[in-house]
């Protein structure tokens, strides 16, 4: 082989290896460019993942938000917030719809803590959260809310000065170019098939990834579910505390409150008063006109006390049309004023039909009339129907408590009982009603007095409990006022509804808790208990004969077959009915010898069965009504 050929194998030789490297080096580069772009791959596919976890966790929070049923505020605050902390977004929060009398409106319900909002606030000098935003039908919001669609503007400027008109334009520039945010994301949400507002998201960049519109779209949806949940949860808790004609708060809600407020007022010792107010002639309103206008001049002093009451006065329909103001703060002379602007307020409505309503009103003030919040309550009823009494319409000032005398009258008996008769009492309880007795009688706490009648029960009732006499009166004196009856008419019932089962004193033991069947004999022997109370034992005190009659006759059923003197119907007085009725519901409800107790509604049922023979009526339906609003 010449040198010529050997030098083309050579160059061959070494074309082939060139040509080998160059193509592994080509290989090599292909590999490298995969592994690059594999890289690439995973670190997107892991910021995805973390985008995702960070998602389901959000979600997951609102989820174990809903099941803890907590209030709704604070159920936006959170999402707001975590929403922005794990989601990276700039600012978040959430507007709500709203309209009033002067038009429509957005507020903001809840807003995500960032230092971006406080220089947008000391920059407008209200805070965000308590302007009131313009709703524009034109606006981007407006646009979402009538597509049903999530809207991404990046004219961020020109959404704020739609909704803030009156902020000015240089303020505006100035937030817009101060801040990240490139664009504002709109959410409409709904709750109940029923358009609620809009979630907003302010995002550093200006378009929106397909994964992250599905994403907006679950997560409004679990928005929506939460604030759903939270709204219904807020309306069962309201629900508990306020009474559904009115709206305003009910008995339950006003007697926790007032234990509260005075707590407040024996550690401060600054006093507070109560208003007690009575729409005059609603029976009459409902005889004429029907339970629909009953319940409209219910509901026009419930807007009336509505809109006389300051943001701390706490206004409560007890139960009819008995409503109570609570004015912290506020001494017997104020009080009158704000009593008196009430009554002449409600005295100027002019209602269809009916006509003007009026109503009777009483003020008691706690530390000035008395440091015991019963006799608070008791002198503002006694003053309310005092107002009833003089004609209606008009506000009557309790007087101290010191100055009323049926209590006096109630100890004056139990004094004279006891050392006039010989009442089988043990020498424990003797000593006890001896301590109780020992305070003057003029101001003798009314506990005493309960406590004294409950002793005295016991004596022919072991099953008695502590207290229940206490009740028994409270419910007596409220039946009552649905009927009107005078002031002096209710103190009468209260000392009736004291002693008017004394005459069991007389009796034997043995009998009253024997626990099989009475024998006829028997049965007729505990129905003297009414004439042995009236004409053995409270005869000789001359101070109570006109409580007598009403002693005596409380068994007396409204189709005369009661006793003892079996009148009927209207020939037995009202305060004698009363006591009927009462006693025998707390003897249903309490245990026998011979029974368990049964449950309010049972023995609601059971007496409902005797409507028109033990009692008439309307006393039934008006106990029913009383009975139901505290059940």
């Amino acid at each position: 082989m010449s040198f010529f050929d050997n030098l083309k194998d050579i160059y061959r030789k070494v074309s082939e290896v060139e040509n080998a490297v160059y193509n592994g080096k080509q290989d090599y580069l292909e590999i490298y460019e995969r592994n690059l772009q594999l890289e690439k791959e995973i670190e997107e596919r892991t910021r995805e993942l973390n985008i995702a976890n960070k998602r389901m966790l959000t979600l997951q929070h609102i989820w174990d938000m809903m099941n803890a049923s907590r209030p709704l505020q604070s159920v936006l605050e959170t999402i707001v917030n975590n929403i922005q902390g794990e989601l990276g977004y700039l600012h978040c929060n959430i507007i709500k719809k709203c309209e009033d009398e002067k038009g429509i409106y957005l507020t903001v319900l809840a807003q995500s803590n960032d230092p971006s909002i406080k220089r947008v606030e000391k920059l407008i000098k209200i805070p965000f959260q308590a302007r009131k935003l313009i709703y524009n039908d034109e606006s981007v919001y407006a646009a979402a809310a009538r597509d049903k669609k999530i809207m991404l503007t990046p004219d961020i400027g020109g959404t704020l000065k739609s909704v803030a008109p009156d902020v000015a334009d240089e303020i505006i520039d100035e937030i817009v170019d101060g801040s990240p945010s490139k664009a504002i994301i709109t959410v409409p949400l709904y709750t109940r098939n029923q358009h609620y507002g809009w979630f907003n998201v302010f995002s550093s960049r200006k378009e929106l990834t397909s994964g992250e519109t599905e994403f907006l779209t679950i997560f409004a949806q679990q928005i929506e579910m939460a604030i759903t949940i939270a709204g219904l949860f807020e309306e069962v808790k309201s629900q508990a505390v306020t009474d559904g004609l009115t709206g305003l708060y009910n008995r339950r809600y006003f007697e926790e409150y007032l234990k509260k407020e005075v707590t407040r007022a024996l550690r401060q010792q600054q006093p507070f008063s109560i208003i007690g107010l009575d729409l005059d002639h609603l029976k009459q309103i409902n005889d004429k006109f029907g339970h629909a206008y009953g319940d409209l001049a219910i509901k026009t002093v419930a807007d009336v006390l509505k809109k006389n009451a300051r943001s701390i006065d706490t206004a409560a329909r007890m139960g009819g049309e008995e409503f109570n103001v609570i004015l912290p703060g506020v001494d017997s002379k104020g009080a009158m004023i704000a009593a008196e602007r009430i009554r002449k307020t409600l005295e100027e409505q002019q209602l269809d039909t009916i006509g003007h309503i009026t109503a009777s009103v009483g003020v008691a003030t706690f530390l000035e009339h008395s440091d015991n919040i019963e006799d608070i309550l008791d002198l503002t009823d006694q003053a309310m129907y005092q107002s009833k009494r003089n004609g209606r319409n008009q506000v009557t000032l309790a007087k101290p408590v010191s100055e009323t005398s049926w209590q006096e009258i109630a100890v004056n008996t139990f004094m004279d009982i006891l050392s006039k008769h010989n009442i089988p009492i043990d020498k424990e309880l003797a000593e006890e009603l001896k301590q109780k007795l020992q305070n003057p009688k003029d101001d003798i706490p009314k506990e005493a007095l309960y406590t004294v009648a409950d002793m005295l029960t016991r004596t022919y009732n072991p099953l008695h409990h502590a207290g229940v006499m206490k009740s028994k009166v409270l419910l007596a004196v409220s039946l009552a006022k649905r009927f009107d009856l005078s002031k002096d008419d209710i103190d009468k019932l209260r000392i009736a509804m004291l002693l008017y089962d004394i005459g069991n004193l007389m009796l034997p033991a043995e009998l009253l808790q024997k626990t099989t069947p009475l024998t006829e004999e028997e049965r007729n022997h505990i129905k003297e208990h009414p004439l042995i109370a009236s004409r053995e034992i409270l005869q000789p005190i001359s101070y109570i004969q006109d409580i007598i009659p009403i002693i005596e006759h409380h068994h007396e059923n409204w189709d005369g077959t009661g006793y003892p003197s079996k009148i009927a119907k209207d020939e037995i007085p009202m305060t004698s009915q009363i006591i009927l009725i009462v006693d025998a519901y707390f003897a249903l409800t309490e245990p026998r010898t011979y029974r368990a107790e049964l449950t309010p509604k049972q023995a609601i049922e059971i007496i409902k069965q005797d409507s028109g023979k033990k009692w008439n009526y309307a006393l039934v339906q008006e106990f029913i009504s009383l009975i139901d609003h505290d059940i």
